[in-house]
């Protein structure tokens, strides 16, 4: 069993593990596999109806973008953690046009995308990877609760950012203070994690409210919902 573990991933020098190449092979499947199990619970839920296919393009289109955008960082911070150019919002995108079940499915999927980009490659164990990557990006999906409200956009989205700081702030408690400095005031290791990653999670979502609030950029999103689901 364990030479088996080890064909995926190995541990190093630090107590971290690296994920090897037949790891990525299996997320890369387990990812394949997931959006199949999505597309037949979609397909399920609309059969016999085209809207299927509008749903899994747009999902798709937007995990996409969110992506993408995730590599345009506008600063970075030093122990993780960056202001991106609006990734965020394209993940609880998802959510707010077809609801919590698409939304959180497609945010699970993006916080897989997000270990394959970035945490791959430095893993102190699975429930910190779990915790960082896969439930903190996950988390976004909750702004799909709202979608029905009249400001569901808005509301869903702060929601899912900081459902997402919540995980991540865990993580940053449970398993990345072990890494700071002795002199390090014990009475602030609670109230780091929280005040570290609210700071980039807050300074997107502000950056974000600022151009959704542009009314060429409401009418543009109010178009593209009303194609997307016929949501006025």
């Amino acid at each position: 069993m364990a030479s088996f573990l080890l064909s995926f991933i190995s541990r190093s020098e630090d107590g971290s593990y690296v994920l090897e190449k037949a790891g990525y092979v299996v997320l890369g499947v387990a990812i394949f596999l997931l959006i199949c199990a999505a597309a037949a619970i979609m397909s399920e839920k609309d059969k016999g109806d085209s809207r299927r296919a509008i749903r899994l393009t747009v999902s798709a289109i937007s995990i996409a973008l969110a992506f993408i955008t995730s590599y345009i960082e506008l600063f970075k911070l030093p122990w993780g953690g960056s202001v991106t150019l609006f990734s965020m919002f394209f993940v609880c995108f998802v959510g707010y046009l077809y609801g919590p079940s698409t939304g959180l499915t497609a945010a699970f999927a993006y916080g897989i995308l997000q270990f394959l980009q970035s945490g791959g490659s430095y893993i102190l164990s699975i429930p910190q990877v779990l915790f960082d990557y896969i439930l903190a990006f996950a988390a976004l999906g909750v702004a799909g609760f709202f979608y029905k409200s009249k400001k569901g956009l808005i509301i869903g989205y702060i929601v899912g950012c900081l459902a997402r700081g919540v995980f991540a702030s865990i993580a940053g408690y449970l398993y990345w203070m072990d890494y700071m400095p002795e002199s390090f005031p014990k009475k602030l290791a609670f109230l780091y994690p929280v005040a570290y990653n609210y700071s980039y999670i807050l300074i997107e979502m502000a950056l974000t409210l600022v151009v959704l609030a542009i009314p060429s950029v409401r009418k543009a999103i109010k178009r593209i919902a009303f194609e997307a689901t016929n949501k006025d």
